[in-house]
């Protein structure tokens, strides 16, 4: 099940202890200094789709909001996996919304249109900004997203969950 990892455990509730297990992905991001000159930040965004495979996509903007690069990875459930560049991948911001407590506007919602399929890209919740200043200095907005397939008539199918980061919408990030 790209990307996922089975992982298993204990979990210990009320003094008894059950055995776990399950699938997880892992995410690293290593540093920000290998921007390229002129970029502000990136949305980036990891589904598990329902069928077992996985999405995985990026751009890196400008600060005009305009797309540097932008890629992606579609993994099917069997394993077999198709990278896909920019010429098959764009990013449309469809809605924003302004936090109430840095005054940041994120777009929330995405239509990503991947090689002729077009996705759309919504958050569980609106409000889901990190604001981690104290600690790696940069305020960004990451969390939890739904991502739904658009059929010939705009119905939409959910078909995975994930996660969605989006960095540099208050300034150039720098970590």
């Amino acid at each position: 099940r790209s990307p996922q990892m089975v992982v298993g455990g204990r979990r210990r509730t009320g003094g008894r202890v059950r055995e776990v297990e399950g699938h997880a992905w892992l995410d690293h991001e290593w540093w920000s200094e290998i921007l390229p000159e002129g970029a502000r930040g990136w949305d980036w965004v990891g589904i598990n789709l329902y069928g077992g495979g996985g999405l995985m996509a990026f751009q890196m903007r400008d600060g005009e909001g305009r797309a540097l690069w932008h890629a992606g990875t579609l993994s099917e459930e069997d394993g077999a996996s198709r990278i896909h560049g920019p010429d098959e991948l764009r990013f449309t911001p469809l809605r924003h919304w302004q936090s109430p407590r840095t005054g940041i506007r994120y777009p929330v919602e995405w239509e990503i249109e991947l090689a002729g399929r077009r996705l759309r890209l919504r958050p569980l919740i609106d409000d889901q900004e990190l604001d981690s200043r104290a600690s790696t200095g940069a305020i960004y907005w990451e969390g939890a997203v739904r991502l739904f397939e658009l059929g010939a008539a705009d119905e939409a199918r959910a078909i995975g969950e994930g996660y969605l980061e989006m960095t540099g919408y208050a300034e150039r990030l720098a970590m």
